[in-house]
């Protein structure tokens, strides 16, 4: 997907320089007060590991770091426009993602060990999108929001092993991001770059799990690219 977004923008900035007259597609679309669409993306996750007071006392756990994991996305755009430069947008997601975490050991017997998690996420992002003045047939914009992530992987990876770091199915996140316009006769394709910043704390705390005793807590974060199509 990444690689085809060079061509994607070449074709569609291409398309935009051939209108003339200022016969432009985007008059079209801005006589819409709402419009739907699709959105696909592509998503590298990790976490943001915070230590506690026990791995200052812990002998063996020695570093704590995250790595983050690949992912993609497949969403329904809702858009409102609120005015010439405003947009309200809901875009319901369903997000497949890995995270991981890993534990740098002071061990003869191993040096580090890894714990991967493999989230299935309904996510729902509230936005507001800011966009530039329309330049022929592309605008820039810059988008703003909240997000409620529910992982309905949870229950299962629970039972498989009871011996790993839990993490709450549950998830609020700000999010921020930018990205461009581009208008077609039929439709408005708009790729667009996200950061996802989760705000609560989503470690499940199990003090008879070594690996859980030396984290104070969890935060999530995402990096999106998406390719929204919308008409």
């Amino acid at each position: 997907m990444l690689a085809l977004l060079p061509a994607l923008f070449v074709v569609s900035f291409a398309q935009a320089q051939n209108y003339s007259g200022g016969n432009y597609n985007f008059y079209n679309f801005e006589k819409k007060v709402y419009y739907f669409g699709i959105t696909l993306g592509r998503n590298t996750s990790s976490f943001k590991p915070f230590r506690s007071k026990e791995f200052l006392l812990n002998d063996t756990i020695i570093g704590i770091e995250s790595i983050s994991g690949p992912g993609f996305n497949l969403g329904i755009v809702t858009n409102l426009k609120i005015g010439d430069y405003f947009d309200f947008r809901f875009t319901p997601t369903l997000s497949f993602a890995e995270r991981n975490i890993r534990y740098n050991k002071d061990s003869r017997f191993s040096n580090f060990s890894q714990r991967s998690i493999e989230q299935v996420l309904v996510e729902m992002p509230f936005q507001f999108r800011y966009k530039s003045a329309p330049y022929r047939d592309f605008r820039l914009f810059v988008t703003a929001g909240i997000k409620y992530s529910f992982d309905v992987a949870s229950d299962s990876r629970t039972r498989q092993a009871g011996n790993i770091v839990k993490i709450a199915p549950n998830d609020f996140a700000v999010e921020y991001g930018a990205g461009i316009q581009f208008f077609f006769p039929y439709f408005i394709f708009s790729p667009e770059f996200k950061m996802s910043h989760g705000i609560g704390n989503i470690l499940i705390y199990n003090d008879n799990i070594e690996e859980s005793t030396v984290l104070d807590k969890i935060l999530s974060r995402t990096f999106t690219i998406s390719l929204h199509f919308e008409g």
